[in-house]
């Protein structure tokens, strides 16, 4: 892969996610916390067609038995930043579920179709935020599953990045 591509958020700062996009944060959506983390990406490959972008928590493992699913967002190409709430304000995007909606978060489908900030319950954890350019535009309904997702990116990634920011307990 490049090193020409690169994922940033002005929502990260000295490696933390700022407060406001989870737990701590003011904006719920029944209750889970809603407000999304800017993006901004630049250097994706010239025959980029689509970006999918996966947020996860691997330190949730130990706590509830898997990854915790944040955000799964499917991007058109001409689309390479997403502003501080895009998850509610954009229209542009078509959105999974997150781990909100298991028996744990409690969520309906429908309103798991978002973003989901951090919550860590145990400790500080950390975020990653993994953005893939693909050669090709994913055709997935709002609501679709991450395993979904990976079946149609298998062989279509041209390029990835990782961005991570840890939260505090």
């Amino acid at each position: 892969m490049k090193n020409g591509f690169i994922l940033e958020s002005s929502g990260i700062e000295n490696g933390y996610i700022k407060d406001k996009y989870g737990k701590y944060g003011n904006q719920k959506l029944d209750k889970m916390p809603s407000l999304s983390i800017p993006l901004k990406w630049s250097g994706a490959p010239e025959n980029t067609k689509s970006y999918a972008l996966i947020m996860q928590d691997y330190d949730a493992i130990p706590v509830t038995g898997f990854s915790w699913i944040h955000w799964i967002v499917l991007i058109p190409k001409t689309v390479t930043e997403l502003k501080e709430n895009a998850s509610l304000n954009n229209e542009e995007i078509i959105q999974g579920v997150n781990s909100w909606v298991s028996s744990m978060g409690g969520l309906s489908k429908e309103n798991a179709s978002h973003f989901g900030g951090p919550t860590p319950p145990d400790r500080e954890h950390t975020y990653s935020i993994a953005l893939y350019a693909l050669d090709k535009d994913i055709k997935l309904q709002s609501g679709f599953y991450l395993n979904e997702l990976y079946k149609e990116i298998e062989g279509h990634i041209l390029d990835q990045v990782t961005l991570k920011g840890n939260y505090k307990k």
